[in-house]
């Protein structure tokens, strides 16, 4: 499912031209601030920064003047401010480096910031896509492989992958108009399924000639 790393794309997200009859449906990216909430959790590291503050204030206002007991404090919100940048500026690298594809035969997905991989995902090979909707229209795609196919190491696809799940899913990750991308991506994936495929004639006169693929 990877791809030579270090190959030219010819068309951005791809790692070669799609096949005759191959057609690109949709190409996009995650939202970065969405990523940085959702994979990142920098709105947990942040109040977890300023609860850290809040002790600390208040458990040396007791032994010194307030403004000495506000500066013994203010390191905190300076060491949380420096972890969220970080976890952002990371969600705003993963997401400008990041293409998701959708064509009429599969999903393709280049992510990595360090080190750039392209997973090319099959119609075929995909159970089942279930879709986590926020409230502002993004959100996140994610792909249940079928048992037989070639299982994804999480790590390797993190943060492009659903959370809390034993079993690597991947995904499309807080993506805009989460809504539009997955009807669109369900009706892909079902015309793919059902179109016939056409096979060499056989000898017996009594083969068929078209088989389902």
């Amino acid at each position: 499912m990877s791809h030579d790393d270090f190959a030219i794309e010819p068309i951005p997200g791809l790692p070669e031209r799609p096949p005759q009859g191959e057609e690109i449906l949709w190409q996009g990216r995650p939202n970065w601030w969405a990523l940085a909430k959702s994979a990142c959790g920098v709105g947990w590291v942040a109040g977890y920064f300023v609860a850290l503050t809040l002790w600390r204030f208040i458990a040396v206002s007791d032994l010194m003047p307030l403004d000495m007991a506000l500066a013994a404090s203010v390191p905190f919100l300076i060491l949380g401010a420096v972890a969220c940048g970080l976890l952002m500026l990371f969600a705003y690298l993963q997401a400008r480096t990041t293409v998701y594809t959708i064509t009429t035969s599969r999903v393709a997905m280049r992510i990595g910031a360090a080190l750039t991989v392209t997973l090319n995902l099959p119609f075929t090979r995909i159970d089942s896509a279930d879709l986590d909707l926020r409230r502002d229209g993004s959100g996140t795609i994610a792909l249940t492989l079928q048992q037989g196919a070639t299982q994804l190491g999480y790590l390797v696809c993190w943060p492009h992958v659903r959370p809390w799940r034993f079993r690597t899913q991947p995904a499309l990750r807080c993506i805009p108009d989460a809504e539009r991308v997955a009807k669109l991506l369900g009706e892909a994936a079902q015309a793919r399924i059902d179109r016939p495929k056409v096979t060499r004639a056989s000898r017996d006169p009594n083969a068929p000639a078209l088989a389902a693929e």
